[in-house]
């Protein structure tokens, strides 16, 4: 069984880390989480914040509403007569030429961000379609009332590390170390992405689960 690191855990192997335990550096340290769990998000997209949402849009309202925790969408797909049919992705003002008048309806083919909660598209559903949308989730942050999280679970060696990068840079701890934790961190994000790799099937989603290159051989003779 692989082992998961606790917020606890963490806060006390920070704190031996960086040999501190005054109140100003430990009240840093939540924050130094929060950080380090953001960049490893933006890195790489993890197989545990994958989901899918069904639900139905309003006839002649062109406003969908983002799913809580929203990052990024995969996929969306509306179901018309039992069929199933794709829901495209398209820059704003492409859909308002592409379908100008916003009262006139018919069978959406086209979305776009709207804002910070909302999707738009186009044409405005004539119906309630129903909906389904394939999209990456933002994690819970670990802490005290969250003790373990998909990250902390799966990688716990690389949050190690990208939370001592983050507060060494505060401290302005050894160079050595800081750069020491910085490939530490390169190597356990690098195994990471291969291992969300090895897991991916072939039909899963087609927008990939890597956002980090990996070295490998060019094929033929050398």
């Amino acid at each position: 069984m692989a082992y998961a690191m606790t917020y606890n855990n963490l806060v006390t192997d920070i704190q031996q880390y960086l040999e501190r335990t005054d109140a100003e550096t430990v009240a840093r340290i939540p924050t130094f989480i929060g950080l380090a769990e953001q960049v490893i998000a933006s890195q790489i997209k993890f197989l545990g914040n994958l989901t899918v949402q069904n639900s139905t849009m309003n006839a002649s309202n062109p406003v969908i509403d983002k799913p809580a925790r929203w990052h990024k969408t995969v996929s969306m797909n509306i179901t018309v007569a039992g069929k199933r049919y794709p829901v495209l992705l398209r820059k704003y003002e492409y859909m308002r030429e592409y379908w100008p008048d916003v009262t006139q309806t018919g069978v959406p083919k086209y979305y776009s961000v709207w804002d910070d909660n909302t999707f738009s598209v186009a044409p405005t559903p004539g119906q309630a379609y129903t909906v389904q949308l394939g999209y990456i989730y933002r994690p819970a942050q670990l802490s005290a009332t969250t003790p373990t999280t998909w990250i902390s679970t799966n990688a716990p060696e690389a949050l190690l590390y990208a939370c001592l990068i983050q507060a060494y840079s505060y401290t302005k701890g050894p160079t050595d170390m800081l750069a020491y934790f910085e490939n530490s961190y390169k190597q356990a994000i690098q195994g990471l992405g291969i291992e969300q790799v090895g897991r991916r099937r072939r039909d899963e989603y087609r927008d990939g689960m890597l956002r980090i290159p990996l070295r490998s051989p060019s094929p033929g003779p050398a």
